[in-house]
Formats: C-alpha cells, structure tokens, sequence
C-alpha cells in the first residue's frame, strides 16, 4: 500500500519550482530579446550586402551567421514557451495544493482534495499530449529528412565517384542531389513551422493562421477556409498559441478522420469573448469520444479553454459532419 502524499511539503516542494521558473524565464526573457536584435541587425546586413552585391565569401558567412541566429531563436522561443506552460501548471497546482492545505486536509475535506486531483490529471493528460505530438514528429522527421539525408551521402558517394569517368552522368546526379534537397528542406520548413510557427511573434494570430490555413489547403486537397470577424488585433501571446495550436489540432483531426471535403474556420474577434468554430462536412462522431482515454487532443482544448474563463463544445453526430467550438476570454 503506498505513502500519503504530504500535502505541506508537496505545497513548499512546488512553490520551490515555481520561483526557479520564474527565474529561468526571466533569463530566458532577457537572452531572447539579445537573440532578436542580434537577428534582425543581422538580417538586415545582409540584405544591405545582397543590394550592394558583396563577395560571395563574405555574403556567405553573413547568411551562415543569418541562419544560425534563427536557429537559436528558434530554439529559446520554444524553450520559453515551454517554461511558461510549465509556470502555469505548477500555478494552478500549487493553488490547489495551498487551498488543500489551509483547509486542514481533513478526511472530510474531499472537496478540498477535488482540485488537487483535478490538477494532476490535467498535468497527466497535458503531458501525455505533449509526449504524443512528440513521437508524432520523430515518426515524421525519421521516414522524412533523416531517410532523405541517407539517400543525399549515397547520391553524394556516386556523384564523386563518376566525377573523373563521366562528368555529365555527375552533373546529372548533382542536380538530383539538389532536387532532392530542396524538397527536404521544404519539408524540414514545414516541421518548423508546426512546432512553432515564428510569425505567430511577429505578425500575431490572423495572419498565421491564413497563412497555416493556405499551406493545408495545399497539402490536403481539402476546401479550407477562414472568417474572422469583430476587431482584429494581437492577443496575449499564450492566448495566440493556444488558439493556434487547437485550430492546428482540429484541421489535423478532420483529414485524417472525418474524410471531410470542406473545412470551415471561424474566428470571432470579440470584445470580451474570442469565439473559435471549426466545421467540417465529414462522416461526423460521437460526441462521447472526450470520455476515450486516447483522444487527449480534444480534452486538451477543453481543458484550456475551461482554464482561460470559457468553454468547448461539440455539435456531432455518426454521418452528420462535426462542428466543434470553443471560446475563451479576450485577455490584452
């Protein structure tokens, strides 16, 4: 038979975590803001360089240097993210824990203990999602580039080889190299801009979506929309994220299970309210899928929806197509 759990030190434990994090992201904030200006002066040397017409050794380590800075941009951005949704589930644990603990953490206080529960399962099913989407990835980047970049060191090795016997054979292999290339570097692109899409800093919700919207459109085949109505304008970024990452995982379920045709997407930008709905013409589902222990995708979008003040809801049923909304307060 297990321990019980020590509420009090669980509570000193987690707000021990939490001024660490805090820490960590106000580091992380500050080395961010470095790697943007280092970025964009950067950037901006070298389209000056481009414009003048440089030395092609020089412009090449401007653009190596270019691309390195985005890359840790990359990297930091993500990291931050992922320090603050840590921030947050440790906040709405450590609450619920301090709220436990004041209350005496009697065995009659089982509606004190409620939301101690009720965190811990959510900080499960958050993970569990995450853990997910991650192997989702590492199945994508494994048969995608990291296969293609076995082919470019075998095609590289027979290029080489046929150099000195017959050279328009290795020009021809080269340009299938290059060929090949381009595309997984189109593809490495698009991984980018799923795990995080860097307009979404820069330019903010709506364009990112369009535009995320316009590259599915493309990629799936499927008839894809976008309205946004009531004012349009940039939210707090969690916000941002979170909208994006649940249209992101909508669009995802209806083409690879509703085998819809036409998809579409409602943003109202309201004054109070952000009000997201999702339609689809596809075979439709039961609405009691949110009780499946496997479709963390969707209680992820209801959990933080109900976290951020608002609501989700299914309108479905088996042949019928799936509407599915959600709202959440407009925090600026």
């Amino acid at each position: 038979m297990s321990e019980p759990i020590d509420y009090k030190s669980e509570l000193q434990e987690t707000q021990r975590a939490l001024r660490e994090i805090t820490l960590m992201i106000e580091q992380s904030q500050g080395e961010l803001n470095k790697l943007t200006q280092r970025n964009a002066a950067i950037t901006s040397h070298l389209q000056q360089m481009q414009k003048q017409g440089g030395v092609a050794d020089e412009t090449k380590m401007t653009y190596d240097s270019a691309l390195d800075a985005q890359q840790r941009l990359f990297i930091m951005r993500g990291q931050l993210e992922k320090l603050q949704s840590d921030k947050t589930h440790l906040e709405k644990y450590g609450a619920a824990l301090e709220q436990y603990v004041n209350s005496g953490g009697s065995a009659d206080s089982s509606a004190s203990a409620a939301p101690v529960k009720d965190t811990m399962a959510s900080v499960e099913m958050i993970v569990n999602a995450q853990e997910a989407e991650r192997q989702r990835l590492s199945r994508q980047m494994h048969d995608g580039p990291a296969q293609a970049l076995s082919n470019f060191i075998l095609q590289t090795e027979i290029a080489m080889r046929l150099l000195d016997v017959d050279a328009s054979q290795a020009k021809e292999e080269l340009s299938s190299l290059k060929s090949a290339a381009m595309g997984t570097f189109q593809k490495v692109r698009g991984f980018i801009f799923d795990l995080r899409p860097m307009m979404l800093d820069d330019l903010g919700l709506v364009p990112t979506l369009r535009r995320y919207i316009d590259a599915f459109k493309e990629q799936s085949g499927m008839d894809v929309s976008i309205n946004v109505s009531g004012a349009e304008r940039r939210l707090e970024p969690y916000l941002e994220v979170m909208i994006f990452r649940a249209v992101q995982e909508l669009l995802g379920n209806a083409a690879r299970h509703s085998q819809a045709t036409q998809v579409k997407v409602q943003l109202d930008m309201g004054v109070d309210l952000i009000r997201i709905v999702v339609d689809d013409n596809g075979r439709g589902f039961d609405p009691d899928i949110l009780n499946d222990s496997n479709n963390l995708g969707l209680k992820l979008i209801r959990e933080r929806a109900e976290m951020l003040g608002g609501k989700f809801e299914i309108d479905s049923s088996l042949g019928s197509g799936a509407k599915i909304s959600f709202t959440t307060q407009a925090k600026n």
